[in-house]
């Protein structure tokens, strides 16, 4: 984690006085909570922070393990001498091979979100037309589903599981992009959700070795440190955006890596694998009510507004801060259900998923109620307005 949130933290700096020059700048406009023009390139911090660590990793793995003469030149014991022994024991320098025979799928992983990193780094310059991300967004799911990443979800019908996988794709992308509308709301909720599902991975073991999912943990560690980097650039009053370029990117790894893990097997519940669902309600919340919302009003669900959860609280008198304070806290205390899924039994899971449920709708009760309140007290033309 460390190393990604140093990468991100530095490189925000520099992106803070590059990004005008490059064009890459949100202005205020009527559908905005900002009112000053901000830099808008803040996915290259958290995108350099997670992939500049791996690419370190894999250079220094090329030299461990190289095929070519003399082979076993550097093994996995020289490599952890080379540190202090509370770094990298060689406990750890032996998970080095599984990390290496790993290599391949990282790869492939990284280079399509790299693929939907541009694409959002090119709508934060040109603003591209909402048809042409999403086909775009769709075509990346597909990939991604085709060179083996999908949910099981223990339906033997691959079809149907390919189908689900590239909605959940999908829809993890728009999600984390419709909730990066406040300073600190998105990074700071993708955080909470990568904390939680790395402890999920360090708590669930392996079906077959029993052993922690060290890799998939640390894959989400990596992501958070990078998150934690930039935060330090978005917290209120932010400096920096993360813009479409980080949300897609942050929204697709997050997707993509949670269907890596395996949250149930052998000896682990089935209902394990709802974890992810608790872990992101508040991104998944806020897609869905946005896109109902939008549907209601006759709007065009692709086109940016003020609807979105956090601007619903601000309008029922908390500012800004509270607000993201509030979804923070929410997405902690969903996911936090998450981290005993896999070691309670059927009835367990189901109070488990009911307290996650409960939660969801008393926000969702409190924000109806607090509007029709607002309405009542307005008056003829203050309600035409609406």
């Amino acid at each position: 984690m460390v190393p990604s949130l140093v990468v991100s933290w530095l490189l925000g700096f520099a992106l803070r006085v590059w990004a005008p020059r490059w064009g890459l700048v949100d202005r205020p406009g009527p559908r905005k909570v900002h009112d000053r023009p901000m830099p808008t390139s803040g996915g290259l911090a958290i995108w350099l922070g997670v992939v500049l660590p791996f690419a370190i990793l894999q250079m220094m793995l090329w030299f461990t393990f190289d095929s070519r003469p003399p082979h076993g030149l550097v093994t996995p014991e020289l490599v952890a001498g080379f540190f202090p022994r509370e770094w990298l024991p060689i406990q750890a320098a032996r998970h080095l091979p599984g990390v290496w025979a790993q290599s391949g799928r990282l790869w492939t992983v990284l280079g399509l979100a790299t693929v939907v990193m541009t694409l959002g780094l090119a709508d934060d310059r040109w603003k591209l037309p909402w048809w042409f991300r999403l086909v775009v967004e769709f075509i990346v799911a597909g990939v991604t589903v085709a060179a083996g990443y999908r949910l099981t979800l223990f339906i033997e019908v691959p079809l149907l599981t390919g189908i689900l996988s590239v909605l959940w794709i999908v829809a993890l992308i728009n999600a984390f992009n419709m909730l990066d509308n406040m300073d600190g709301l998105a990074a700071g909720v993708a955080a909470i959700a990568c904390t939680v599902l790395a402890a999920v991975m360090l708590l669930t073991p392996k079906p077959v070795t029993g052993e922690p999912q060290l890799f998939v943990a640390g894959f989400f560690l990596v992501l958070l440190g990078a998150l934690l980097g930039f935060l330090w650039h978005n917290r209120p009053p932010a400096r920096l955006f993360m813009g479409d370029a980080g949300s897609y990117f942050v929204g697709y790894l997050v997707a993509v890596i949670s269907m890596t893990a395996t949250f149930a097997g052998e000896n682990t519940p089935r209902h394990a694998v709802l974890a992810p669902l608790c872990a992101l309600a508040v991104p998944l919340y806020d897609l869905v009510t946005v896109v109902v919302i939008r549907l209601r009003a006759g709007a065009s669900p692709f086109v940016g507004d003020t609807r979105h959860f956090s601007h619903r609280l601000v309008e029922l008198g908390m500012t800004k801060t509270q607000a993201v304070l509030t979804i923070y806290l929410m997405a902690a205390t969903c996911g936090l259900g998450a981290l005993l899924l896999h070691q309670v039994n059927t009835f367990g899971a189901l109070v488990i998923l009911l307290l996650v449920g409960c939660m969801i709708s008393l926000i969702a009760i409190l924000e109806t109620t607090g509007r029709r309140a607002q309405r009542r007290g307005k008056g003829p033309e203050d309600r035409s307005a609406d």
